[in-house]
Parts: C-alpha cells; structure tokens; sequence
C-alpha cells in the first residue's frame, strides 16, 4: 500500500506501474480525430505496425456521440472501403482493431469512424 504523503512525494512503487495501462501510445503513428457529417468525434487513434500488419489503437481519451452501424477504417486522403475492421466497440474509451490481412499500414494516413449504412464519414484522425 501507498502512503499518502509518498505519493505527495512523488514516490512510484511497482504496483503503481503495474495499473497503468496495457498500451500508452509511443509505439505507431498518432492522430487527433475530428468529427464529420454533423457528429462529434474526438480523442486519438494510433496506427500501430507489427510483423506485415498491425492494429489501429483507439486511445483511452476517445469520444464519439453516436450513429448507426459505425465502422473503423483507415484511409489514405480519404476513406477506403477494404481496410474496414468491423463495428466500433464502444462510443468511449480504448479499444483495438486488427488491420485486414494484406493491407499494410504504412500505406494510409488516416484513421476513419465510418457509418457504413448511410456510406458517410463520421469522424477521422489525420496521422
């Protein structure tokens, strides 16, 4: 257990570390999401390369107001259909998709919140 006046102190013990969580960013491409089509979309996304794929990280500070059937996906000045990672997890908070086998993320520069049932931009993070 931490005392109070260690954490005043500024003391950090293993345990404490051990709460962070699994992944931080630092490690792939980050961008800022701006909302689209009227939605209000905000937070990071992180393109994260790995072997010859990789994932698209929604960071913990992501936040979107909601739509019918939202996709994530990446773009390369501007949306592309074949990169879609399947429905969004959650309007809040962190959460990850595996890019499509094939694709390759050094190839896109955006990452996309995509309505796939109306085929219009609901958010987008530049990288």
């Amino acid at each position: 257990m931490i005392s109070r006046r260690a954490i005043l102190r500024g003391a950090v013990t293993v345990s404490t570390v051990a709460a962070l969580p699994a992944f931080a960013g630092g490690h792939g491409r980050i961008g800022k999401f701006k909302g689209a089509s009227n939605h209000k979309t905000t937070g990071r996304a992180e393109l994260v390369k790995s072997g010859s794929g990789g994932s698209v990280e929604l960071m913990g500070d992501f936040t979107f107001d909601g739509a019918p059937d939202p996709k994530v996906a990446l773009g390369k000045n501007g949306y592309d259909p074949k990169t879609l990672m399947g429905p969004l997890k959650s309007n809040n908070g962190a959460s990850t998709y595996k890019i499509p086998a094939g694709i390759n993320p050094d190839d896109y520069n955006e990452v996309w919140i995509w309505c796939e049932k109306f085929n219009v931009p609901l958010g987008v993070a530049k990288l």
